[in-house]
């Protein structure tokens, strides 16, 4: 049977005899380099789809010096955040013959840089999602992983285009809310410390200054996290409680539950980011809207002029939008 398969196996060889031509010939018709009279280039094709030859994909990869994959690297891929900007991305790239080559350090920081790297060999160009990452380390990466583009930072320097998000006008959104909700003891569930984005939103609270009670409960980015963190958020005498992302607040609300806390007649909930899930939460999840798949389209569109020696449209910031619902209400009045 093995006997068998061998020789229904057309290879570039076969095309190469039955077209009287050299194999590196028929290799650069296959790949499309324009280096070959049209004559022989037509002939070349001919016997290649009377032979009925599919050329080898790694082949061809190799001959081109691509290998029409791009890298997506994130630091969790159990948050759903990041499937929208995925998505987005995997489907534009599909459009011009690229697949996405998906990478998670599982917030392991140290791992980013390494993962970034490594990733970067195996591919063409890269879409680094790194909030993590610290600054001096990322400006000094950059360099060797371009072509690349950022995501979910705020702007830093021209050197690679950047898709980011203003988080600090999306908080600010929300505690409009609940100010106007009656709420003035708040309390924030935060993120990884040396997260950027954990900063940005940090900023945001602070332009209400002492208009509002802010108490800040040290938390991280995982629905176990917001779950361990609700008799902190009980204690702390908040009427409402900002989570660092929509994954942490399903987290408490799943505490809550377990506990018999009513939301949002006791303690109003609002996440971050707007993950599928949060309008499916009993109560539904006040949020706030982040585009995450047009990010990904958007960053597709960066790397695809990068890749063809263009240069890319300048780094953008998008507003979240906020997203009223049943998980937040009007303060408490004991």
């Amino acid at each position: 049977m093995a006997r068998s398969r061998d020789k229904t196996r057309v290879t570039i060889a076969d095309v190469a005899t039955k077209a009287g031509v050299s194999r590196a010939t028929v290799s650069r018709v296959m790949n499309g380099l324009s280096t070959v009279d049209r004559e022989i280039a037509e002939r070349v094709l001919k016997a290649a789809e009377e032979l009925s030859y599919t050329p080898s994909a790694a082949a061809r990869s190799l001959a081109l010096g691509r290998s029409h994959t791009i890298g997506y690297i994130v630091p969790d891929l159990t948050n759903p955040a990041f499937h929208g900007a995925m998505r987005g991305l995997s489907l534009a790239a599909a459009k011009e013959g690229y697949r996405v080559l998906v990478a998670d350090t599982a917030e392991r920081v140290e791992e980013e840089p390494i993962l970034a790297v490594e990733s970067r060999r195996r591919c063409d160009a890269l879409v680094l999602c790194a909030p993590r990452m610290p600054e001096e380390e990322l400006r000094r990466l950059l360099p060797e992983l371009a072509p690349v583009v950022l995501l979910n930072r705020e702007p830093t320097d021209d050197s690679s285009p950047l898709l980011g998000i203003d988080w600090a006008s999306g908080i600010r959104d929300l505690v409009r809310h609940l100010t106007g909700l009656g709420h003035r003891r708040i309390a924030y569930l935060a993120g990884p410390p040396i997260s950027a984005s954990n900063a940005a939103r940090l900023r945001g609270f602070e332009s209400f200054g002492s208009t509002i009670e802010l108490v800040s409960i040290p938390c991280g980015a995982m629905f176990a996290d917001g779950h361990a963190a609700a008799g902190q958020v009980l204690d702390s005498g908040a009427t409402a409680v900002i989570a660092f992302n929509d994954v942490v607040a399903l987290g408490l609300l799943g505490a809550l539950h377990e506990l018999g806390v009513e939301v949002p007649d006791r303690l109003s909930v609002a996440g971050f980011d707007d993950i599928p899930f949060a309008q499916f939460t009993s109560p539904a999840l006040t949020t706030a809207s982040v585009p995450q798949m047009e990010l990904g389209e958007l960053a597709w569109e960066s790397l695809w002029a990068m890749l063809n020696g263009r240069k890319p449209e300048r780094s953008a910031m998008f507003r979240p939008r906020l997203v009223a619902r049943s998980s937040t209400g009007r303060a408490r009045v004991d």
